[in-house]
């Protein structure tokens, strides 16, 4: 029952990050490399959860941070206002401690996937801060979060992406101070590398998650 079940966080993981439909074939080595290959990654993320979550113990107490298994990856989730002042794109300095773990597994024991950085806001309109709108505040905020990555930490970066959503991807109400607080945060996703791989002779290429090819040799 255990293997079924991963087999099937397998299926799933390569759909949702690979973004196309695989058809696996019994006895087809094509499949077989794949499922292999989604497994390594799926393995390799959870152990990446598994240590977080011992390093971040006391901030997910405390719910400054979320760790999740999702679709794109595996998610930590900041509260963007343990991150930034109000209407600003400057790391608090209280934040350090925190990125400073996430920057060690990233470099230590997640060196073969890329990172994606999120950022999202409330649904408040800009007045005051001189943003034209929450899309710039919120890819500001991204971009701040992987430079302090990259320029104080190392992280190499290649591995890094920054995006902004603005207000349009709540994962709460708007209607309440609780909800507009957990909008306002900052993603960072671990998501493996996609490339492609020759199918046997005949068949065309398909995508599928693999380790970079420096961390194969």
């Amino acid at each position: 029952m255990k293997k079924l079940l991963k087999f099937g966080m397998v299926v799933f993981m390569g759909l949702a990050l690979a973004g196309c439909t695989f058809i696996f074939q019994s006895g087809r080595s094509s499949d077989k490399q794949k499922i292999d290959e989604l497994s390594q990654q799926l393995d390799d993320l959870a152990q990446a959860k598994k240590l977080l979550e011992e390093r971040l113990g006391q901030e997910i107490t405390d719910k400054q941070v979320k760790l999740q298994m999702m679709e794109k990856g595996l998610v930590i989730t900041v509260v963007g206002d343990l991150l930034f002042d109000s209407g600003k794109a400057k790391i608090r300095r209280e934040a350090y401690p925190l990125l400073d773990k996430v920057a060690r597994v990233l470099k230590d024991n997640m060196a073969g996937f890329n990172i994606g950085i999120e950022g999202y806001t409330d649904n408040v309109p800009i007045r005051h801060s001189g943003w034209k709108s929450n899309w710039e505040l919120s890819t500001a905020r991204s971009l701040s979060v992987l430079h302090f990555l990259v320029n104080e930490k190392g992280v190499s970066p290649e591995r890094l992406s920054a995006i902004g959503f603005g207000e349009y991807r709540p994962v709460a109400s708007n209607n309440t101070k609780e909800g507009r607080k957990l909008n306002r945060r900052v993603e960072i996703v671990i998501q493996p590398k996609v490339t492609k791989v020759k199918e046997d002779k005949g068949q065309i290429e398909e995508p599928l998650l693999r380790e970079p090819k420096e961390n194969l040799k």
